[in-house]
Order: C-alpha cells, then structure tokens, then sequence
C-alpha cells in the first residue's frame, strides 16, 4: 500500500495509527451537537484537537445520527465553509470535508479543505466520484444502506462482513473508473450505519478481512451507541474508555485512521497499543 502525501503531511500506513479528529459544526450531531457550530468555537476545538496530536480535522456540517434530518445545500455550506478558510488561515493540517453532496465538496477543496470524506460512499449523488476525480483529492467511501433517517430499519444481512465487503469493491471500483486515483482511496466498513449493536460487534471482529480491499481502512467508534449499550452509559461524553477499548480492537486489526472525539485520550492509547500491534 502506498504512502499518501496530504499537504505537508506523509501518511506511512505501516508506521503508525493516525488519528481523524471530529468537528462538528451542527446543532444535532449526537455526541456535541451544539458545542462547536459557532467559527469561535470551532476553531478553539480544532486548535486543542491539533494540540492533543489529530492528524486530520473532519468538518461536518450535516448530522448523520440515526434518524437525522437532511438540511439545505446552502445551509450546509453557510456551516463549513467559513470554518474551514479561517482553519485553512491559521494551519497547515490536513482537513477532511464531511459531506455527501458534490458542491459542497467541491467548494470545500477550493476554500482549503484536502479529503472528501463521504458517508454514501458516492451513492446519494452522482457527481461525487466525477468531481472528486477532477479534484484530485483522496477520498473516504464509508458503507451505508439507506440515509441517516432510515438506515437503522435496513439491518437485514444474510452474511454481514462478505456484504460490506463486497459493497466497498464495488463502490471503490466505481471511483476507479470514474477517475480517482486508487491510491487516494480509504475505506471504512460504517460501524452504526445500517447496522445493529450485534453487527457492529461482528465488524469489528472481523475488521482484518477488510485489508483484502488493499486500500488504507478507517474506523469510527468514537462515543457511539454500541458502547453506550455495553457500558451502560446513555451519555455520548461518558463513553471514552469505552471508545479506547474499541480502538484498541481495531489496531490490532492494522487499521489506519481512527475517527475519535477524544483525541487526547486516543492519542495515548493509539501510542500503547501500536508498539504492541504494530512494531
């Protein structure tokens, strides 16, 4: 698998745990909803996230909880954009654009933005594959089956990771023809999209079959329901040890990037658990 240069930034996939750092800048997400949708707010996050050591921020500005409603085009880019120039401004990190909508990614890259990180996987629009080839920029195909408003009623797999598996080549071989370059291709398997507590465990149990996709795999755990439900613990921001322990699980499956909230905390634990798995 090759490296990939984001900015000034080298990602070695075989040298260690990257992590993503989650901005949401929405007033509904379900872990801070709220907390960041001012650009004060958002780029003070953003700084103690840079500081606490994320290698990617990810700027979202639609929910994608379970049940989430879709806002405007032009509300979503009122959202992002002016966060992401002002970011832009002050550093040179690589940012990621959360979004599944072509304009907005396409604007987003102009305003300074580097990845297209899209929760369809290229399947609500179809400019996304054509305008992120044009761009030139390395892309997140993330599984899902329906939308954030419905994917919790399409849960019925017959054989769940083979399913995931084979919808990620698909999609990726899709992006491939459309004129993305392979090796700006990352992959994430959508733990609590479309999925049950259950399936959620599975994936991550199998995560390691993923590698056959040959593309670098991205994991988001972070504070979501599947650990609430094991821990007990109904509050999102009381879920980050639950959070590390998914982690963990994960880079011993030699994934590449984690999508975390708590990125101080993950940080440590990415730094343990990679000299044991990883070296």
């Amino acid at each position: 698998m090759n490296n990939l240069t984001i900015r000034n930034t080298i990602f070695d996939w075989e040298k260690r745990t990257y992590l993503m750092g989650i901005l949401n800048v929405t007033p509904d997400s379900f872990s801070d909803g709220g907390q960041y949708n001012s650009i004060e707010t958002a780029l003070e996050q953003a700084k103690k996230m840079m500081d606490n050591g994320a290698d990617i921020i990810d700027i979202g500005g639609q929910s994608t909880r379970p049940g989430a409603e879709e806002i405007t085009l032009e509300e979503e880019l009122n959202r992002v954009i002016p966060i992401i120039q002002k970011l832009r401004k002050n550093s040179l990190i690589p940012i990621s654009i959360d979004t599944t909508r072509s304009q907005v990614a396409q604007v987003a890259i102009e305003a300074g933005a580097d990845i297209v990180n899209d929760i369809s996987g290229g399947t609500f629009d179809e400019k996304m594959f054509s305008t992120v080839a044009s761009l030139d920029v390395p892309m997140i195909i993330m599984h899902i089956r329906g939308t954030p408003k419905t994917m919790q009623q399409n849960t019925d797999y017959q054989d769940l990771v083979n399913e995931v598996i084979e919808w990620l080549n698909c999609q990726v071989n899709q992006a491939i023809k459309a004129g993305i370059d392979q090796h700006k291709i990352i992959i994430d398997p959508g733990i609590g999209f479309a999925k049950t507590y259950q399936q959620n465990i599975e994936l991550l149990q199998n995560l390691a079959q993923f590698h056959r996709l040959n593309c670098p795999i991205l994991v988001g755990v972070s504070r979501k329901s599947f650990i609430g439900h094991i821990l007990k613990q109904k509050d999102p921001k009381k879920r980050v040890w639950g959070t590390a322990a998914a982690c963990c699980s994960a880079i011993a499956s030699k994934s590449h990037i984690l999508r975390v909230h708590d990125v101080a905390e993950i940080k440590d634990v990415a730094q343990v658990a990679d000299q044991i798995w990883r070296n």
